[in-house]
Formats: structure tokens, sequence, C-alpha cells
């Protein structure tokens, strides 16, 4: 499935030639000379596409526009291109997340590979964030009451437990348990727990 590739290269002949053999293969392209370029055209990450990146640019280098996307809160895929493979900075762009870190001259074949994956990897992370946006939507939509008693159950609190707490009755606890459920689109606690750990809100070292 197409998508759009931005490529930022200072090298206007590689630039050119892999705009070509990319709109051959049915990719949109956009060519950038420089970090700031791209960054000045702020692309939007919502589209289908990712980043071809060279990692020595004249400016702000390739990991640096890294670090700025990143903060800036793109979702954008980034593949990095480079004649000067090293691997300090392959680690470092991998670990910041980078899809791909390949390295010049190379086939049209893996170049296209890279970007399928890129862009696979990006539909995949829509997927995700979209779920962790209705899953924070159905929790937004819980009474005052019944976010209480879902913090307590999610932590391991029986009815009785968590009515204790929570200064009530345990028949008072077990309806909001129910509402929760029903308002979180769950059959079982285990769902809850996992939804919980989803959206951040269980500390890995709490009891």
């Amino acid at each position: 499935m197409p998508g759009l590739v931005h490529v930022v290269d200072d090298d206007e002949s590689f630039r050119t030639a892999i705009e070509r053999r990319l709109k051959l293969a049915g990719y949109d392209v956009v060519t950038y000379a420089s970090s700031q370029a791209l960054l000045e055209m702020t692309p939007n990450d919502e589209q289908a596409g990712c980043i071809l990146l060279d990692v020595r640019i004249p400016g702000l280098s390739g990991p640096e526009l890294q670090t700025r996307l990143i903060e800036s809160g793109s979702h954008l895929p980034i593949i990095f291109l480079t004649g000067h493979a090293d691997t300090p900075t392959t680690v470092r762009a991998i670990k910041a997340g980078a899809e791909d870190f390949l390295t010049k001259p190379i086939s049209s074949e893996q170049l296209i590979e890279a970007i399928e994956r890129a862009l696979a990897t990006q539909r995949a992370a829509r997927v995700r964030r979209n779920r962790l946006d209705a899953l924070r939507g159905d929790l937004a939509r819980l009474t005052h009451r019944e976010r209480q008693v879902f913090d307590l159950i999610v932590r391991g609190r029986i009815n009785k437990q968590a009515a204790h707490e929570l200064g009530t009755t345990e028949r008072t606890v077990k309806a909001h348990r129910q509402q929760v459920m029903e308002k979180m689109q769950v059959n079982s606690l285990a769902e809850l727990v996992s939804i919980a750990e989803r959206l951040g809100m269980l500390d890995p070292n709490e009891n």
C-alpha cells in the first residue's frame, strides 16, 4: 500500500535518483536538502508515510533531526541512510526508535522492503494509539466513585476491602464494579487489569 516518503539528503543527485526509483514503485515523494527544510514543512504524520534520512547532513544532522521530531510528538517512522555507517551512531538511532539503518549504495529492493516495514510499523502503531484513545475515552466516562472502585480492584482489592477503604458497603462496591465493567467494555477482571497496565496506571513495583 503506497504512502508518502520524505527524503532528506544534501546530495541533490542522490535525492533525484531516489525520488525517481520510489515514484516508479508507486510512492509519493517529497525531497528536502536539509533537516531544517523538513522541520519547516511539519509533515503530517497521520498520513501513511516515512522519512528516509541521511545521517551526515550539514547543519542539523540526521540524529539531531530525529531528536527534534520525537520531541515534537511526530510518529513518522525514520529509516536512516548513510555512506559512513558506524556502530555507535547506529545503536543510538535504533535505541531512539529508528525503524532501520541502511548503508549506501542500496538496491531498490532493499529500500522498498525497508519502507514497507516502516509503513507496517506505522499502521500497527496507529491502531494501538487509536485503541488507547478509545480506552481513555471509556475511562473518562466513569464517575468519581466508579474511578475509585476501578483503581482499587485493578490493584487486587476484593469488594469487601474496597468497601472498607471507601467507607461504603460491599453491595455498593459491587454495583459500581458492574458499572465499571460495562463502561470499560470488558467481561473480566483480567481484561480490566490489562487496560490499567496499557494506560500506565499501574506501578510495576506496587504490591
